[in-house]
């Protein structure tokens, strides 16, 4: 799964050689990732350990997941330090975190669309009592920078157009697969009151659909569906009439963001983290997928099956995600709705 390939190698490398970025303000630092061994958390730990060794910064990388085979994987193949192995809910055991963390990102989050729905009770207090042990542990340890990710669902139905982070719209409480939005919705005031209370310097990605070279052929995202469909030869599939406009963003780009925020975002302030290019339909996007990188041979189809209310999709959104406050500290989204296609493709095939 997490084995170098040509693609994201070269993605790695672009990030690295990036001269915006101060990686000389990273030197002797210690990094903390919740989440790790999921895909944001994964490249981040490489594109780390890559530049750790380009300019000799000495970074001590320590990861957080609850899944201690693939922790010790990453640990071999990524370079992880330190991997502990526990429930985010639960805080950190205090002999396993140095006396000084300069740098968190928190990622950790129960991201199944089937398990908000199912499972909302534990969508929630992942997130709200996840994040607040990894405030108290940023305020402990008087931590230099902090960045928790959040999502673009925080926006809620009934915006349409572009929309910037001042927007909110409504979020249907009497639906359990809410239990995602609004605890995201939660933990980011609860980042903005310990940036106030106590000083604490956190700072909030409003992230897109993340996807690209680096994801795993095994992620079950609809993205990834689709590119799977065109590898078999078969009809891209739809278990909705796809009318929800999707935002997206390119993994590296996405990783680019995320240490921009890390070394020049305002604390206690929300950044949208998108492609406003690659923001398109779910149907629209299946039909480009067919058409362009299925050469015509395959095409979309609708088929509602008849549990989809448990399968907790999201409700239909119409907005673009407006990143003006994104590029005002320098950063740029490079690849559009085909290039994350193609080179996710490419990736899978070592090419």
């Amino acid at each position: 799964m997490w084995l170098a390939k040509r693609v994201f190698d070269e993605d790695i490398e672009r990030i690295i050689s990036d001269p915006h970025l101060p990686w000389c303000e990273m030197l002797d630092k210690s990094v903390l990732i919740t989440g790790a061994t999921g895909l944001i958390g994964t490249a981040l730990t490489r594109v780390l350990r890559a530049a750790s060794k380009k300019y000799q910064l000495n970074l001590n990388l320590i990861g957080n997941g609850r899944n201690n085979a693939k922790g010790e994987k990453l640990t071999k193949e990524c370079g992880l330090d330190v991997f502990i192995d526990g429930d985010i809910r639960q805080p950190l055991s205090i002999e396993d975190i140095p006396s000084t963390v300069d740098y968190i990102f928190h990622c950790a989050a129960i991201t199944k669309s089937a398990d908000m729905v199912g499972k909302p009770v534990d969508v929630i207090t992942t997130a709200v009592d996840g994040t607040r042990n990894l405030l108290e542990l940023a305020k402990g340890r008087k931590c230099k920078s902090i960045v928790y990710l959040s999502s673009m669902e925080v926006y809620g139905q009934s915006l349409f157009g572009e929309v910037r982070e001042t927007d909110l719209g409504y979020i249907d409480l009497s639906n359990p697969r809410s239990s995602y939005p609004e605890s995201k919705r939660l933990c980011e005031t609860l980042c903005v009151a310990y940036a106030v209370q106590h000083g604490v310097p956190v700072k909030i990605a409003r992230l897109a659909q993340t996807f690209g070279a680096g994801t795993s052929k095994e992620d079950t995202r609809v993205f990834t569906q689709f590119a799977q469909s065109v590898l078999a030869g078969k009809d891209i599939v739809l278990h909705t009439e796809g009318k929800s406009r999707g935002n997206y963003c390119y993994l590296a780009d996405a990783v680019q963001g995320l240490l921009t925020l890390l070394l020049y975002g305002a604390d206690g302030q929300a950044y949208n983290i998108a492609n406003p290019g690659a923001s398109v339909t779910i149907r629209e996007m299946a039909e480009l997928v067919a058409s362009e990188l299925g050469q015509g041979r395959i095409k979309a189809v609708v088929q509602i099956p008849n549990d989809i209310e448990k399968r907790g999709y999201a409700p239909d959104a119409g907005f673009q995600l407006n990143v003006d406050k994104l590029k005002l500290l320098g950063w740029q989204p490079h690849f559009g709705l085909m290039a994350m296609y193609k080179r996710m493709v490419a990736d899978w095939q070592g090419q």
